[in-house]
């Protein structure tokens, strides 16, 4: 019998997704492996493990929890932390030896103060100018640049590593982002002259596909290392394989003759006799309630429909006849069967959502295996 929900994780994938962006960038342009949430769903460590070797210089994570996380798995190389950083949580960053982001002089002034006479490394800043997002980062390239040099006249204790902007829709309006570009690229050219050893990065996975010009020194690129089109597509346009496949299996079949029901508010009817297969995974496994008679799964490589309110703990899927599946059978949400095959970005358009969010979704109740094109990792 197969396990109740299962994602599998083939780590030799996210690391030829790796090698493949790379492939994409311009001699001296680097990597960085976004492998905040969990990597996207995909396990942080073991898809940080597999960025490094297929050629990503550093790790980005969201916040210093999860810095701390590389760290106690055995990481070693640079990890940057994107995302605001609190006084509670800092002492926690500062442990994990991460580069930080920055946007107020006060932060500065709070590490600085944090730093003085610890004796460690320095610890390296990237300043943040909100180009358009409108979330984190300083609006002004004049404030921007007042913080860099904050941070250059602060002693041993900082040291400033880079220059940053983040697209709000690169995956979406390509006007918007080179709007976004004529903003960050003055500010991006007068910190270079300044400081001639920083990095300037400014690409996600979608402007790492479609915009070479916003490459410069390094491009983090999260969702399209584990395989997934950040255009919410199909990732084989790109050259990218889809890293998670998500499993369960039939765990009963039964008769439902035409005005009887399955699952939660009757939401489902038979309209004609039928026959209705019960699968063990829920939304408490990451299947989203949105999906309800709005999904197929496969079945020994055929689609079924998805019936009835997608519940806890199981899924009901029609599947007409009383052969047509056996208890025991595997079920592919996610992933391939045969010659079928359904992608993260196909569930993720049946609910108006994107794929980042049905693999981020998926939750600690199923367990991830981890393989190399089929041989265990």
């Amino acid at each position: 019998m197969a396990v109740r929900a299962l994602a599998r994780v083939n780590l030799a994938a996210i690391e030829r997704n790796v090698a493949r962006l790379r492939d994409g960038l311009a001699d001296g342009v680097e990597l960085c492996a976004v492998v905040k949430g969990n990597g996207y769903g995909h396990g942080a460590l073991p898809a940080a493990r597999a960025a490094l070797a297929g050629g990503a210089r550093l790790l980005a994570v969201a916040t210093a929890g999860e810095a701390a996380e590389l760290r106690a798995g055995g990481i070693e190389g640079p990890v940057l932390v994107m995302g605001a950083v609190s006084d509670e949580e800092l002492p926690v960053a500062l442990g994990a030896r991460a580069e930080l982001v920055t946007w107020t002089p006060e932060f500065v002034e709070r590490l600085r103060r944090a730093c003085t006479g610890a004796g460690a490394a320095p610890v390296r800043l990237h300043v943040k100018l909100d180009t358009g997002m409108g979330r984190l980062g300083t609006r002004d390239p004049d404030e921007a640049i007042r913080i860099a040099e904050t941070i250059a006249d602060a002693g041993p204790a900082l040291e400033l590593a880079g220059a940053m902007t983040h697209f709000a829709s690169a995956d979406e309006d390509r006007s918007f982002t080179s709007a976004q570009l004529a903003r960050f690229e003055p500010f991006a050219a007068a910190m270079r002259e300044r400081w001639p050893g920083i990095v300037v990065h400014a690409a996600n996975s979608a402007a790492t596909l479609r915009e070479p010009a916003s490459h410069f020194d390094l491009v983090r690129c999260g969702i399209a290392i584990y395989g997934c089109d950040p255009m919410n597509d199909d990732p084989a346009t790109h050259g990218l394989e889809p890293a998670l496949e998500l499993t369960s299996y039939v765990a009963a079949v039964k008769p439902a003759r035409a005005g009887e029901s399955a699952g939660y508010g009757r939401r489902w009817v038979a309209r004609s006799d039928t026959w209705v297969a019960t699968v063990p995974i829920g939304y408490a496994d990451g299947i989203r309630r949105a999906l309800t008679n709005n999904c197929d799964v496969l079945i020994a490589g055929r689609r079924y429909p998805l019936v009835g309110t997608v519940s806890m703990d199981n899924i009901t899927v029609e599947v007409g006849a009383p052969d047509a599946v056996r208890p025991g059978d595997r079920v592919t949400i996610i992933g391939a069967d045969g010659h079928g095959r359904q992608t993260a970005e196909e569930v993720a358009r049946r609910i108006g959502t994107i794929s980042y969010e049905i693999v981020c979704g998926l939750t600690p109740r199923v367990p991830r295996v981890y393989h190399r094109d089929g041989t265990p990792a």
